[in-house]
């Protein structure tokens, strides 16, 4: 057998073991050494297995065996944890020497932090109601802090990841999951327009906060972006918000005008 194949069997074990667990602490029981013994015991041998295909074919051999939604999944939730480092240590992300940032995350912050704290309240709720059911009150405790580290990371992705203008491309971004770059040259108009109404067609990349977009591009030809799960799209206007849109207006305008009146290059001397 394959070493790819026998690590998506492992995997594919290992969820079915994970699952029986599960049932098994939702049911407020302890499951049988044996099957606590199986889910370790497949999981370090995936883990070592995936370390060695890593050190012998790279991050090809790695996506040759982990599934695509997987590995979006989980790059997501590593940088959405990863943005709650970057949000204490005030330090954005992709933000070269001589670019402009632009953020957008004071528009949804209220909203993120009222739902952080409705979490709170309510993981004391169950804290208080599964007292008595030790096991089940351990794994919603683990599920309520999970949550709640999710909603600040996400907040914290908004702020660290702010849209970015640089010397040729405008990089479009709405937490840690939407990160599209732009050449200056495929972007045909900037244009002010509120919006707080958005209905999905093909075509329109819809970057709203708080239910609002603030700026309309409109690009000369399609650029291509992938959705969550990685799908593909080709996008032809983007919608998007910013705390300043007047000022990401006129820098892009500003940006736009250079790149279309620099001087060509001088052509070489005949042959």
């Amino acid at each position: 057998m394959r070493p790819r194949t026998l690590l998506r069997g492992l995997a594919y074990a290992a969820l079915a073991a994970e699952l029986t667990v599960t049932c098994y602490l939702l049911a407020g029981r302890r499951p049988p050494p044996a099957i606590e013994a199986a889910v370790v015991a497949v999981l370090v041998v995936e883990l070592c297995g995936l370390a060695v295909l890593y050190r012998r074919g790279g991050r090809a051999a790695v996506r040759e065996v982990v599934p695509a939604g997987v590995r979006r999944i989980a790059g997501h939730e590593l940088r959405v944890f990863t943005s709650l480092g970057r949000w204490v240590a005030r330090r954005r992300h992709g933000v070269p020497a001589g670019a402009s940032a632009f953020p957008y995350a004071r528009g949804q912050a209220v909203m993120m932090y009222s739902f952080a704290f409705v979490c709170v309240v309510e993981s004391f709720g169950m804290w208080a109601l599964l007292r008595n059911w030790p096991t089940l009150h351990h794994v919603v405790l683990f599920l309520d802090v999970y949550t709640v580290l999710m909603v600040l990371g996400l907040h914290a992705a908004s702020v660290t990841r702010p849209h970015v203008v640089t010397a040729d491309a405008l990089r479009v971004r709405r937490a840690a999951h939407v990160d599209l770059r732009i050449p200056l040259e495929r972007i045909a108009s900037v244009r002010r327009e509120n919006k707080y109404t958005h209905t999905p067609r093909e075509g329109e990349l819809n970057l709203d906060i708080g239910a609002q977009t603030s700026i309309v591009l409109e690009l000369t030809g399609p650029v291509r972006h992938f959705t969550f799960l990685g799908r593909p799209q080709e996008i032809r206007l983007v919608r998007l918000h910013a705390e300043e849109p007047d000022r990401l207006a006129r820098t892009l305008d500003q940006r736009l005008r250079q790149a279309r009146t620099a001087p060509s290059p001088s052509p070489g001397r005949p042959a």
